[in-house]
């Protein structure tokens, strides 16, 4: 849900919590959070975002690093705050 994706998004180390476009680093972030905060939640719905959407652009950085520092924002999303 909204939380856990609250939480990959604040728990990952390599990659940033930025909303840039044609970065060379990957960029994690929630769209309802930032990109679209300023629509209504019905304007949300019809563009077909969700509160726990993850937005991710893939940079560089080696695969193995992405794939490790991902998982480890996942162990720590799935954890109860």
């Amino acid at each position: 849900g909204a939380d856990a994706g609250s939480r990959f998004v604040n728990s990952v180390k390599l990659a940033s919590h930025l909303a840039n476009v044609g970065d060379a680093k990957t960029l994690v972030i929630s769209p309802a959070a930032t990109t679209h905060q300023q629509m209504t939640d019905e304007e949300q719905q019809a563009a077909g975002v969700t509160k726990d959407h993850i937005r991710v652009s893939v940079g560089i950085e080696h695969i193995d690093d992405i794939k490790a520092d991902f998982e480890q924002a996942i162990a720590a999303a799935l954890q109860k705050a």
